[in-house]
Parts: structure tokens; C-alpha cells; sequence
């Protein structure tokens, strides 16, 4: 797909996206061709891509904390528990995002544990 028709059809600048373009094909999930003929493509079929790929590609791990990973943080006293409270905040966005594929999205049907969880009326709660 030619990068202007993919702007134009998400909303949103053409350098805005090729930045997000350049950084997917860094990371081999997507493949490019200047030209006439040229575009945009997956590197692998869309089933094989999860959402966790794509956020680490463009946004790096899943979950950090000050910049570091949530394992290698560590706090004393009181706060000690914060480490494994981390560890598990960032478990919980794995088992989401490394479930949801590119292809899900892009059909619309997303896997049961993504219906289960949403279907609990905690889970739109804002607080």
C-alpha cells in the first residue's frame, strides 16, 4: 500500500507515518519499495504479528519503569512490594497484546480472553 493512501485513510501526516513505518521495517515487521511501483507490505503474514510486536517496535517494552524494566527496579522498605507489583502490570499487558494479532484487529474479531475481559463492566470503569 502506497504511504499517502495509508495517511490519508488513518487521518494523520505522511511523515508522522513514515516515521511509524521506518521504525516497524527496523524492527522486520514491515517491507518497503521506492518507486512507481512501490509501497508498504508486512514482512509476515498478520497473523503472525502481535499488537506487543508493533508497540515495541515503535514504543519500545511494553512496560517500564523509570526507563528501566519493571524486574530490575528495585525499592526498599515499605515500597519493596512495588517491584513485583510492576512485574505483574507488565504480565498482565503480555497476556493481552501477545494474544492480538495484526489479523485480529484487521477483522474485527478479537480473541475470547479480549470478550471475557471486556465484557465485565469493571473493566470500561474509568477510575
Amino acid at each position: 500500500m502506497k504511504g499517502e493512501a495509508l495517511a490519508q485513510a488513518q487521518g494523520i501526516p505522511l511523515k508522522f507515518l513514515e516515521n511509524i513505518l521506518g521504525e516497524l521495517k527496523h524492527a522486520g515487521l514491515v517491507r518497503s519499495q521506492r518507486g512507481a511501483e512501490g509501497g508498504y507490505w508486512l514482512a509476515k503474514p498478520a497473523a503472525e504479528i502481535t499488537i506487543a510486536d508493533v508497540i515495541r517496535a515503535v514504543e519500545g517494552p511494553l512496560a517500564s519503569v523509570r526507563g528501566e524494566s519493571p524486574g530490575s527496579v528495585k525499592y526498599a522498605g515499605a515500597a519493596e512490594a512495588l517491584g513485583q507489583l510492576w512485574v505483574a502490570v507488565r504480565a498482565n499487558l503480555r497476556a493481552v497484546l501477545e494474544e492480538v494479532t495484526v489479523a485480529d484487529v484487521a477483522s474485527g474479531e478479537l480473541p475470547d480472553v479480549i470478550d471475557e475481559m471486556t465484557s465485565d463492566p469493571e473493566a470500561w470503569a474509568t477510575h
